[in-house]
């Protein structure tokens, strides 16, 4: 938001130009721009520029958001200093799996609040995001199956007691499926379609790209219900 905003601002001084939501299919982009364009508009010009100059500096604890800032840097467009917290051995070899061991069940109860017990659950990925899901799982007492696509951490499933499938195989008969690849397209509109009813279907990968999202909004004749505030 503050380098957008400080980016935004300067154009707006130099050419008198607003940001415009409509040159991005970027969904949380359009939200930026949208948000940027109102505070110029309600006379606050430099704002985020102000903002900037008082910032010392970010702490960044996810993978992608790492590689977000390294890219910025190459480019010459980080403002900031930013402190790498996501390739310390004690984030990833304990966030990654004991933290997301702890809120994948608390968070798939606190949405649903469906008994995992007896469910069959699929774990997509095996890092240690995916082992830690897994773990989780399996100590609740849910039949997992572990898709995964090296075969160096399918054998590491397989070592660990889960079922190791193709989602194909699996896509029919599964009552919960979760991502953790940090991957984009791992589950399709397409498989949602083959989903049985009441399928839960989550991410807790880097992106929600993981889930075809936009396929599923624009998919014929689906209706949105939200089911819990």
């Amino acid at each position: 938001m503050i380098h957008e905003g400080i980016k935004a601002e300067a154009e707006y001084k130099k050419l008198g130009t607003l940001p415009d939501p409509s040159s991005t299919s970027n969904k949380e982009m359009q939200i930026v721009l949208r948000i940027l364009r109102r505070h110029i508009e309600e006379g606050n010009h430099d704002f985020w520029t102000k903002m900037g100059q008082n910032f010392h500096g970010l702490s960044e604890e996810t993978t992608t958001g790492v590689h977000r800032l390294q890219q910025m840097a190459k480019k010459g467009e980080l403002l900031f200093k930013a402190i790498n917290v996501n390739d310390s051995v004690t984030k990833q070899k304990f966030d990654n799996v004991y933290g997301c061991k702890h809120s994948l069940p608390d968070g798939l109860m606190r949405a649903t609040d469906v008994m995992l017990a007896g469910k069959q659950v699929v774990i997509m990925g095996f890092g240690d995001v995916g082992k830690g899901c897994a773990a989780a799982m399996k100590a609740c007492g849910s039949r997992v199956v572990v898709t995964e696509c090296d075969p160096i951490c399918a054998l590491q499933a397989c070592m660990e007691g889960y079922e190791v499938k193709r989602i194909e195989s699996v896509v029919h008969t599964a009552d919960i499926f979760v991502t953790a690849t940090g991957n984009r397209d791992i589950i399709l509109a397409k498989h949602m379609a083959q989903m049985k009813n009441n399928a839960i279907v989550g991410n807790i990968g880097h992106f929600d790209n993981e889930i075809d999202v936009e396929g599923l909004e624009n998919y014929p004749g689906i209706k949105r219900q939200n089911i819990k505030d």
